[in-house]
């Protein structure tokens, strides 16, 4: 167990006006370490460190920013085992996991925006007819990427290091300076990740890290006068609250919300493919995570092998310790969380479910475990259906033919990641682009990291990743003048 962190301002760990609270392993249930909670006085002082900082670090050249960011990647790297195990004791990941998806894709992000892109790039000469302003002119322009400012990054509680780096990693390169709002039940690892930024040469100021139970804590961060822009991830409800708030000051927005993953298969498709995508709904942050294909849409002629297959897959995966390298399944987050999905599964049955396999606590002594559980003849009006449950639940519903698949698919208040399979590629890709979601996964649930991410509908605002990460932690200022 550490002893209580201090908050994160101006490039010094100060005592929190709060004291502390404890951060639970949800696999042992005992007590990892004491989080600071932060007054609103404290995440206010944060933004204003930020903002003073802010001036002197957009000057600094794209090289100089690179340098830091590749500095702090190679310590994130070199600390891989250390901070993996403190991921692990407060999220209840797997060892592996925490190693290669949280821990390790942190490393990789630093590493990404560590590459220079160019800022700025010409912008083809018109030529302006005779008017008002005098003779026709060629005029000449170029367009120019400067950065937003303050940034508030308010980060989930399911990934503590690549969330977080996804975030800081791409506004650092681009100029910006940054005040961290971690999630309550996990905020020690995003300490140790602005300790590794401060050695890699991150100036006071540019780095603030403030966390607490209370709400009023990420209020004042994102409310603070001293922020240009907020970048969310969390729940849509949490999402519409933020909204508000930035829309007072027209602040600029980064939203990554819920998700009801659809997942589409075809009778023709490869069914051990699917059945290996859509399991990792059971295994991958114990379904903890929006892009998930909880809401498998089967056509009629797969159906009963796709429900019977699915069951298998789930029986066999090993639910208990994350730091035993057979474990496929750790805990889901806390025991207020655990209640949450266990009553979607007691819903699930009131509603006319039929839960194949699962929906019973698994036989262990301590930790927040949920079974992986399937609950087949599902229909689309059910909530087990049309709300985010986020952990190992996945539900089935049956259909008739593509546009039924696609009208089903598209039934629904989220638009994050949906999926096709099937073993007709033309019919895969014309399906998928009348899905109504913000990426549409084509016979896998892989990620191209490169690609834009974000979500239709209530499942967020923007894309980021990739290049498309510095353009939304960016401005575009248009420079003309006479050729």
């Amino acid at each position: 167990m550490s002893d209580g962190q201090r908050l994160f301002i101006g490039g010094e760990w100060v005592e929190p006006d709060g004291g502390h609270y404890p951060v639970t392993d949800p696999a042992t249930e005992e007590t990892v370490g004491r989080a600071p909670q932060a007054s609103p006085e404290q995440a206010r002082a944060a933004c204003a460190a930020a903002r003073e900082a802010f001036g002197a670090w957009s000057r600094t050249s794209p090289g100089e920013r690179a340098a830091v960011l590749g500095r702090a990647a190679e310590i994130i790297r070199g600390r891989l085992v250390p901070y993996a195990e403190l991921a692990v004791a407060e999220t209840g990941a797997t060892t592996g996991t925490a190693r290669a998806m949280q821990v390790g894709v942190a490393a990789a992000r630093f590493c990404r925006y560590a590459d220079v892109e160019p800022a700025e790039w010409p912008v083809p000469p018109q030529i302006n007819e005779a008017g008002p302003m005098g003779a026709a002119a060629v005029m000449g322009a170029l367009a120019v990427r400067q950065p937003v400012g303050v940034v508030t990054c308010v980060t989930s509680y399911n990934n503590p290091w690549a969330n977080p780096a996804g975030k800081v990693a791409p506004a650092l390169a681009m100029g910006n300076t940054v005040v961290v709002k971690p999630a309550p039940q996990d905020p020690l690892s995003v300490y140790r990740m602005a300790e590794a930024l401060a050695e890699a040469g991150a100036p006071p100021g540019v780095v603030n890290v403030v966390s607490g139970q209370a709400a009023d804590v990420g209020e004042a961060a994102v409310a603070s006068p001293d922020v240009d822009m907020v970048s969310f991830t969390g729940s849509t409800a949490v999402g519409r609250r933020i909204a508000e708030v930035c829309g007072r000051d027209m602040k600029r927005q980064l939203m990554e919300l819920g998700g009801k993953g659809a997942a589409v298969v075809f009778d023709d498709a490869d069914l051990g493919s699917a059945v290996a995508g859509i399991g990792t709904t059971f295994s991958f942050y114990s379904g903890q995570i929006c892009t998930a294909p909880t809401r498998v849409l089967a056509q009629r002629g797969v159906y009963e092998r796709l429900v019977g297959q699915l069951a298998a897959y789930a029986g066999r995966l090993k639910v208990g310790d994350p730091r035993e390298p057979d474990t496929v399944v750790g805990p889901v987050v806390s025991a207020a969380h655990r209640a949450r999905v266990e009553s979607y599964v007691e819903l699930g049955r009131k509603e006319g479910a039929t839960v194949v396999t699962g929906g019973e606590r698994p036989p262990l002594e301590r930790g927040f475990y949920v079974a992986p559980t399937l609950l087949a003849d599902c229909a689309n009006d059910m909530r087990v259906a049309r709300e985010e449950i986020f952990g190992p639940v996945v539900t089935v519903i049956p259909f008739d033919d593509e546009d039924e698949g696609i009208a089903l698919a598209n039934d629904s208040d989220y638009g994050l990641i949906d999926y096709v399979w099937s073993g007709d590629v033309a019919r895969a890709f014309r399906v998928a682009r009348r899905l109504r979601a913000g990426g549409v996964g084509v016979n896998t649930v892989g990620r191209n990291m490169e690609a834009p991410f974000g979500g239709f509908k209530k499942s967020g605002v923007g894309r980021d990743v990739g290049s498309y990460a510095l353009h939304a932690y960016s401005e575009v200022q248009a420079i003309v003048w006479p050729g």
